[in-house]
């Protein structure tokens, strides 16, 4: 007998959300997808971390603009005594002032012209660097779309196993009600009323469950979109399967284009490529255009004005040009590892794209074959009833039946949530997931 099996119906599906008889919270996937973009913690790091590539890029940026100081001192003097050896007055007697306070000013630009290309390939690589940085926080937003899609999906799966589950128990404790009647009447042995008792019991450790298991999933999901946990989200069937699962990749050509791991990692690939020219400057000078401007008081005695200055500045680390090589060849490495990197994601996205494209091909026939087989149960079911009720089957064989038909009603629901759900999964993969939501305007 089989009605073991009903005992795997609790646990079989991953993620099963709540049936309590409680206000529920109508929640579509847009709108599930869009709160989770808007306040997952998830996200906003990511979001944080592209403004902190952006004011370093500003920061690397301002390298380029002239370096501007001004300084200026005021100091009070204690009996100065100035003692000028080559004046050309030797014959005055007078004595030479004693200045008590002094004040000096000064201002310094500094421009530079030449660094060896380092100033332009350091914005270079920032630049890319902060691309990168976008990328991969458009792939966190593409990751945390793909578990709200799991678990909206799993709370489908879940109310509709639930609604199924109760069917039956309504159905199964009418059966134990007619049974006693039997019983006491000496129709049927009481082993048969038993068997119809344990079929309830069973049904009802599968409901149990399943309870336990929405109530977790629910919290999972309400956590993800910063709802209150007492929040109970409902998905209402139409909203569900509404949802569209045309135009789904057949190849990998989208994915090597649009997947945003992969070009954050050519974003760093271009990034050391720059870094390894920075490393080169150090083989050469370092040429800027210098001025500045200085004004003195040395009160009662002199005062210098307009004393400006020009020219051009000149830095060459002569050691560096022997120490330089292993900077160079460090910065060869990491853009040797970038690129190795690229080859590594590039094969791995082909192996998923080809999994998921095959296990959306499978949801879609497993499909064809539950609704094939959830015919062929319920005639089962009606054909053994029928002779059940004229004495020509047992308990067993009414139980087993019936088991069977609620298993394939299960079986038939679930596959085409399925669909959907390795259909969102292709999309994934693929680089697809935000243009199906248009979610880039979020």
């Amino acid at each position: 007998m089989k009605i073991n099996q009903l005992m795997l119906f609790g646990i079989f599906f991953i993620g099963i959300s709540s049936i309590e008889a409680q206000e529920k919270t109508s929640l579509t996937l847009d709108e599930a997808v869009k709160m989770a973009w808007e306040k997952s913690n998830e996200v906003t790091l990511a979001n944080t971390k592209v403004n902190t590539k952006k004011y370093e890029l500003q920061e690397v940026r301002n390298n380029q603009y002239p370096d501007l100081k001004i300084s200026g001192q005021y100091q009070r003097l204690t009996k100065a005594s100035i003692d000028m050896h080559n004046s050309g007055d030797q014959a005055s007697s007078d004595p030479m002032p004693s200045p008590d306070q002094a004040m000096l000013g000064m201002a310094n630009l500094s421009l530079p012209i030449f660094a060896g290309f380092k100033i332009q390939n350091s914005i270079k690589a920032s630049d890319n660097l902060y691309e990168a940085e976008s990328a991969y926080a458009a792939k966190t937003k593409e990751d945390v779309t793909l578990r709200v899609i799991t678990y909206y999906t799993a709370l489908y799966k879940a109310q509709k196993t639930l609604d199924l589950l109760n069917e039956n128990q309504k159905q199964a404790k009418q059966r134990v009600t007619d049974f006693t009647e039997l019983e006491k009447n000496g129709i049927i042995p009481r082993n048969d009323l038993l068997k119809a008792q344990l079929l309830v019991s069973k049904t009802q450790l599968s409901i149990d469950e399943a309870n336990n298991n929405i109530n977790n999933i629910n919290f999972y999901l309400t956590t993800l979109l910063k709802l209150e946990p007492s929040v109970k989200l409902q998905v209402n069937e139409a909203d569900f399967f509404n949802l569209k699962t045309s135009n789904a990749p057949t190849s990998d050509v989208l994915a090597l284009e649009n997947r945003k791991d992969l070009e954050a990692i050519r974003f760093q690939q271009k990034a050391s490529e720059a870094n390894v020219k920075i490393a080169k400057s150090g083989y050469y000078p370092s040429i800027s255009l210098l001025g500045g401007y200085t004004a003195l008081d040395l009160k009662d005695f002199i005062t210098v004005k307009y004393a400006m200055n020009f020219g051009l500045g000149l830095s060459y680390d002569l050691s560096g040009i022997l120490k330089n090589s292993a900077n160079v060849k460090a910065a060869e490495s990491k853009a040797t590892e970038v690129k190795n990197t690229e080859a590594v994601m590039t094969d791995r996205i082909k192996v998923e794209v080809q999994k998921s494209i095959e296990d959306y091909d499978l949801a879609i026939n497993q499909s064809v074959v539950y609704d094939e087989a959830l015919q062929q149960a319920a005639e089962n079911y009606r054909l053994v009833k029928d002779k059940f009720d004229n004495g020509l089957s047992d308990t067993n064989d009414l139980v087993e039946a019936d088991v069977e038909h609620l298993s394939a009603k299960i079986n038939t629901a679930l596959s085409k949530a399925t669909i959907i759900q390795k259909y969102y999964e292709l999309l994934s993969v693929s680089g697809q997931l935000s243009q199906s939501f248009n979610l880039s305007k979020i």
